[in-house]
């Protein structure tokens, strides 16, 4: 039966669809953002159904009898890809990959491409290189390029053709902001295009069982263009962070099906390209300065291994009115929940103080166990006092004051031990969950923030 063609609006910001024009999208409350999109309202006959019907049934398994023996995953040899992934590559899984421009996103493709290229074939399909620019990024990074097929490509479908023609091994799309299907009215880059082109996609590799790594620009927000709508169709949500102007990038699993999403990966970009960074912790702390008030290190548990940053607090005179709060690698509302705690348990005022908090090499704390070193850190700025650049200090703080357990403390006093650290600040209730102490390393157990601030002299 032929389909009857309709319009619809679609927001470009957040992919909200009404049927009439608005100039202010209700969904994201942003002007001028809906687009006129043609769509075919096309209904599937009684037949086709009946079939589609047969087919499922036919398809389906008991969940006992699924057979698991053979080997499911691709194996990079990029031991910090492969640990954010969950162990490798699933076959048939979609990996979104995204980042700011320039981050390193077509450089770790090539990269894997030489990893895998002596066992798997690997198609890359380019919408915004020519093969000709491909390959002299491939010489500069020292990739061979056997069994790598380049297809300069922006037409989904014809993608998609030849994948089920030539059955590669894996696939690399970059970017899908450049895919479209012809049928569609839209343009390339659109929430439509960049919706359909990716189901196709995933359609295809899955009924394959191809693994696919689409490359995915992030919008002015810093969030992935789309927005969401990708995110909800792969399997595998890969986030670059870094600064440019920084050698160092971190790989963050945002979502992932096939393993954890706390694992994280740290690279360092060179001429040659990404080079993994076996020891971050090593890496985070170096450059470090001595006898500096304001710093303080704190350890962090990023999926199974512990990672020790510096936090560094500036507090100084304010020249406005209203006192500056600015935080980089941290929460917000959370310093200033802490600032907060601060002034009311221990009479340390802050409000006529600026506030500046930054965290050393990109990362983020989320954790809430760096709330005692971002406190002692605070203080130490405000009263202009170093802290040993021997000490160590976790713990979460509560609004009393009181300095309450964490978890993996073993761990994290393990790690401290290892990079040479001597003291060490934690819960008291955390002592008795450690069954070893390292030697050289002394453990400081405090019940609140003011024991903590007792040892800031």
């Amino acid at each position: 039966m032929a389909g009857k063609i309709k319009t619809v609006y679609v927001c470009s910001d957040c992919g909200y669809e009404t049927p009439k024009w608005m100039g202010q999208c209700p969904n994201c409350n942003e002007w001028n953002t809906l687009e006129e999109q043609v769509v075919s309202n096309q209904k599937s006959s009684v037949s086709t159904l009946a079939s589609i019907s047969k087919k499922a049934i036919a398809s389906a398994k008991s969940l006992s009898q699924i057979d698991i023996t053979d080997e499911q995953r691709y194996i990079t040899n990029i031991g910090e890809l492969d640990r954010v992934l969950g162990g490798g590559i699933v076959k048939g899984s979609v990996v979104l990959l995204s980042g700011d421009p320039g981050i390193g996103k077509s450089t770790i493709l090539l990269q894997i491409c030489e990893s895998v290229c002596d066992k798997l074939n690997v198609l890359y399909v380019s919408g915004e290189e020519s093969p000709v620019q491909i390959k002299l990024r491939a010489k500069r990074l020292g990739v061979s390029g056997n069994n790598v097929t380049i297809i300069p490509e922006t037409d989904t479908q014809a993608i998609c053709e030849y994948i089920m023609a030539q059955k590669p091994d894996l696939v690399m799309i970059d970017s899908i902001q450049t895919l479209q299907i012809s049928e569609l009215s839209s343009s390339a880059g659109s929430i439509v295009q960049v919706r359909e082109s990716t189901n196709m996609l995933l359609r295809t590799g899955k009924s394959l069982g191809i693994p696919i790594f689409i490359v995915g620009h992030v919008n002015k927000g810093g969030d992935i263009a789309g927005p969401k709508v990708l995110e909800h169709i792969v399997d595998t949500v890969l986030y670059f962070e870094g600064e440019r102007n920084q050698s160092y990038r971190i790989l963050r699993a945002i979502k992932n099906r096939f393993g954890s999403t706390n694992e994280i990966g740290v690279f360092e970009m060179r001429d040659t390209g990404l080079c993994e960074v076996e020891n971050p912790s090593a890496m985070l702390l170096s450059g470090r300065m001595s006898n500096v008030s304001g710093a303080c290190i704190t350890c962090v548990i990023e999926g199974t291994r512990p990672i020790l940053s510096e936090v560094q607090a500036l507090v100084t005179t304010t020249g406005f009115g209203n006192p500056r709060r600015m935080s980089n690698g941290f929460d917000y509302n959370r310093l200033n929940l802490l600032l907060a705690i601060l002034e009311k348990r221990e009479g340390l005022y802050f409000s006529n103080l600026d506030t500046y908090l930054n965290v050393v090499g990109g990362m983020r704390l989320d954790e809430p166990a760096c709330d005692l070193a971002i406190c002692m850190a605070l203080v130490s700025g405000l009263r202009d006092t170093p802290l040993d650049e021997k000490l160590i200090a976790f713990g979460e703080v509560g609004l009393s004051g009181e300095v309450r357990s964490i978890s993996r403390v073993q761990a994290r006093v393990n790690e401290a031990a290892r990079l040479g650290f001597t003291q060490c600040v934690l819960p008291k209730s955390c002592i008795k969950q450690i069954t070893r102490i390292p030697d050289g390393i002394e453990l400081i157990g405090i019940k609140n923030i003011k024991e903590a601030l007792m040892l800031i002299r």
